[in-house]
């Protein structure tokens, strides 16, 4: 079993504990499903929030969608002028069979245009 690294973003459409929660957990299911993983592939999560966001922290997002046993953490992303706005990232390192090509990467609404050589 290789290790392997899977990122993924998402643009929030406002700064609100509820809707982070919602669209950090659309993303980390994305992930899971697209990679066809289970927790248990997991070993460990990075999160970034773009230093607009303040109303939580997207990994409580994912503890909510029952990942508790795996190592999470949050940073704050560089703030660059004229970067995207509103956005969490996700650098996920996970136990997988797949070839590093085949690893699908998530980049949800228009997070997309952040990776447009890798988003699918």
């Amino acid at each position: 079993m290789a290790v392997r690294a899977v990122r993924g973003a998402v643009q929030l459409e406002q700064d609100e504990a509820g809707h982070m929660d919602e669209q950090v957990g659309a993303l980390l299911t994305a992930i899971m499903e697209r990679n066809e993983l289970t927790a248990d592939d997991l070993i460990s999560i990075w999160f970034t929030a773009t230093p607009d966001l303040h109303s939580d922290f997207p990994a409580a997002a994912a503890r909510k969608l029952g990942i508790v046993d795996v190592p999470l953490i949050c940073a704050q992303e560089l703030d660059i002028e004229g970067a995207m706005p509103r956005v969490v990232r996700v650098l996920a390192h996970i136990e997988s069979d797949r070839p590093r090509a085949d690893i699908a990467h998530v980049y949800l609404g228009a997070a997309a245009a952040l990776r447009k050589d890798i988003a699918q």
